[in-house]
């Protein structure tokens, strides 16, 4: 008799959450309020981005989630670009750093590029005061509208994952899942609820620091001829955002933002853009912290955002096609993830920041498989993945 699980939530750590279960030949229920995923796992670069995960256990994560990532892309027929990422320098402060990056993070076979070199990589950088760049190759990119969409059909053709949507889980009694007047029961629960701090065991969440970032994002339209940007491009702001650029010293850098750029580190504004399988771009974002936002998109920062990107590329077509803001579950305490057990029988797994696309696959493998990435990473070595 196959054990039986129930995820509560059908977002990119439900998903995963899924799929590590699944795989291990449990029967898996995934409970979903809404008619289908409509939040932050839908509402980002689609960006799988081991560059800014610092050496160690997320690194690894991060490496093993991009090999989940890509069976499951292969598998399902999923678009995906394996595309790397280009961070550019415009100014002594950012060079300084990239060629620091370098050093430190040698074994990962990043490489610096001068000017010219670096245009070869993508047509539509800026070119007028480029230091350099640095390039990683490990980076990827899907369509988190379509994959995420996908993703349930795959996993229930291959694995018989059952899917009920439009169906709110609003109270657990272990081994019972209450929907409604509908009445579930399995040998394990999982919530993966997102941002939804309040209707699920919401003294747990009362009692931790979390917090929920909003960011605000955008999408221009398709660029004509087909043209391709090449790599997912990156501002000097990137640099002081992720945890694994903290590896070099960014004291100058950050001295030169605080003068120069401000507002930018008010709004926790840092400039990327990446482009899907259509040709759209897409642009951001920002970063605001609260437990409650308000719903509407600030005019202000979406004319910063696309006032720094001019500073470093430029598109045949800037037409902006969409904006939207999408809202997070964030640990404020520096923890990377929550994984909480409130009863017998239940875990919840959340919190896992504006990382969710790049750490979600490896981390419930962790979590489900008992068992370190690393020991996870030696066995696909070993069986030749």
């Amino acid at each position: 008799m196959h054990r039986s699980a129930i995820v509560v939530g059908a977002g990119i750590v439900g998903l995963a959450t899924a799929r590590a279960l699944a795989v291990r030949n449990y029967e898996v229920k995934v409970i979903e309020r809404t008619d289908r995923a409509v939040g932050a796992s839908i509402r980002n670069f689609g960006m799988i981005w081991p560059i800014g995960q610092p050496d160690g256990s997320l690194y690894e994560r991060a490496l093993l989630s991009a090999r989940i990532w890509k069976e499951i892309c292969r598998e399902a027929k999923i678009w995906h670009d394996e595309v790397g990422s280009l961070h550019l320098a415009y100014n002594k402060y950012e060079w300084d750093v990239l060629c620091e990056l370098a050093e430190v993070y040698r074994h990962r076979q990043y490489r610096l590029l001068l000017p010219d070199a670096a245009d070869q990589h993508s047509r539509v950088i800026v070119k007028k005061n480029l230091s350099g760049a640095l390039y990683s190759s490990q980076e990827m990119i899907v369509d988190p509208r379509k994959a995420i969409s996908s993703i349930p059909a795959y996993l229930y053709a291959k694995y018989g994952v059952e899917f009920l949507w439009g169906k709110a889980v609003t109270g657990i009694n272990y081994p019972s899942v209450f929907a409604g007047e509908k009445e579930f029961k399995a040998d394990e629960v999982y919530v993966c609820s997102g941002a939804d701090f309040e209707t699920l065991y919401p003294s747990f969440y009362s009692g931790i620091e979390v917090t929920k970032c909003k960011l605000q994002m955008m999408r221009m339209a398709a660029q004509p001829g087909n043209e391709r940007i090449g790599p997912a491009l990156c501002g000097g702001l990137s640099l002081v955002h992720y945890g694994s650029f903290a590896a070099a010293d960014l004291s100058s850098l950050k001295d030169f933002f605080e003068n120069e750029y401000c507002d930018y580190l008010k709004w926790g504004i840092h400039v990327m853009v990446s482009q899907n399988e259509s040709g759209e771009l897409t642009v951001g974002d920002s970063h605001e912290y609260g437990l409650t936002h308000d719903p509407f998109d600030k005019y202000f920062i979406n004319r910063m955002i696309l006032d720094y990107l001019k500073k470093f590329a430029r598109f045949a077509d800037e037409t902006i096609i969409e904006t939207w803001n999408g809202i997070y579950p964030k640990l404020t305490n520096g923890e990377t993830e929550l994984i909480l057990q409130p009863e017998e029988g239940v875990t919840i797994i959340n919190c896992v920041g504006g990382a969710g696309m790049t750490l979600s696959f490896g981390l419930c493998e962790e979590i489900i498989g008992k068992g370190s990435i690393s020991e996870h990473l030696l066995q696909e070595k070993e069986d030749g993945l």
